[in-house]
């Protein structure tokens, strides 16, 4: 396997806060991988960099042997990196099928909008779009208004809507964060599905522990804004510095059910 997205000596800082500090990561090709760290540690911010939305003081993004740094964020996403957000992206105002129908237009940025919404097109791009959200299991959601939507079923839409551009890495920002466990599972089931049957490579930043260890087979941490150890789950969740900076007990440790999944809300709260 190669590595489909790095990152080498990212260097960010507001003001006199060092938010990144040499983070270097490294995602193979048709993997999962997962990045975790305390609050603070800059994971969001690293996702914002490798997406475009920060450009970093110094350091370099790699994507497929291109570098991407300092790009646009619909240039890096034209290259073929998709994310969601911690906090959902979505036209509330627009049905679900709209929200997908916007996702579909932005991906095939056509020279005569005339073609896009001709018949043929529109009945290709619509059926797409209720394919993937049949695939997330809100479809039959499809003509109510997105702000409508669970906190959890927002989710699902982000994640359906990045699936339209058909990435070749996808970075998922807290995707089990304050959602309920049943649709952590179909989450967590969806990823898995995307990457066995498609090979789809994934980034996840999460603090859910049991979600993060159960799906990926790599996972980095971040501690003061670099990486202090990466590796397979069972390696990571006995590191020294890892308990020492982070979570400060063995994983294994039983905190109880709340706590363990890190649900922050319910779904819709």
């Amino acid at each position: 396997m190669s590595a489909l997205l790095r990152t080498e000596g990212i260097m960010k800082a507001y003001g006199g806060v060092q938010a990144l500090n040499g983070a270097a990561i490294a995602v193979d090709e048709g993997t999962v991988a997962g990045l975790i760290g305390p609050n603070g540690s800059g994971k969001t911010t690293l996702f914002n960099v490798i997406t475009g939305y920060e450009r970093p003081d110094a350091g370099e993004v790699w994507f497929g042997g291109r570098a991407i740094t300092g790009l646009a964020p619909d240039k890096v996403f034209a290259v073929g990196v998709g994310r969601t957000f911690q906090l959902t992206r979505i036209f509330p105002r627009l049905t679900v099928i709209e929200n997908m129908l916007v996702a579909a237009q932005g991906k095939d940025r056509p020279k005569n909008l005339l073609a896009w919404f001709g018949r043929d097109a529109w009945a290709h791009h619509r059926r797409h779009a209720m394919e993937l959200l049949e695939f997330v299991g809100i479809e039959r959601h499809a003509d109510a208004l997105a702000g409508s939507l669970s906190y959890g079923q927002r989710k699902l839409l982000e994640f359906a809507y990045v699936l339209v551009a058909d990435p070749a890495v996808i970075l998922l920002d807290e995707p089990a964060g304050g959602v309920n466990p049943t649709l952590i599972n179909l989450i967590a089931d969806r990823i898995r599905l995307l990457n066995a049957e498609q090979g789809k490579t994934f980034l996840l930043v999460e603090h859910n522990m049991e979600f993060v260890m159960g799906l990926c087979s790599v996972i980095t941490v971040l501690e003061s804004g670099a990486a202090v150890v990466s590796g397979p789950p069972d390696i990571v969740r006995t590191d020294k510095r890892v308990l020492d900076a982070y979570l400060g007990a063995d994983l294994d440790e039983d905190t109880g059910p709340e706590a363990a999944a890190g649900l922050d809300e319910e779904e819709g709260r």
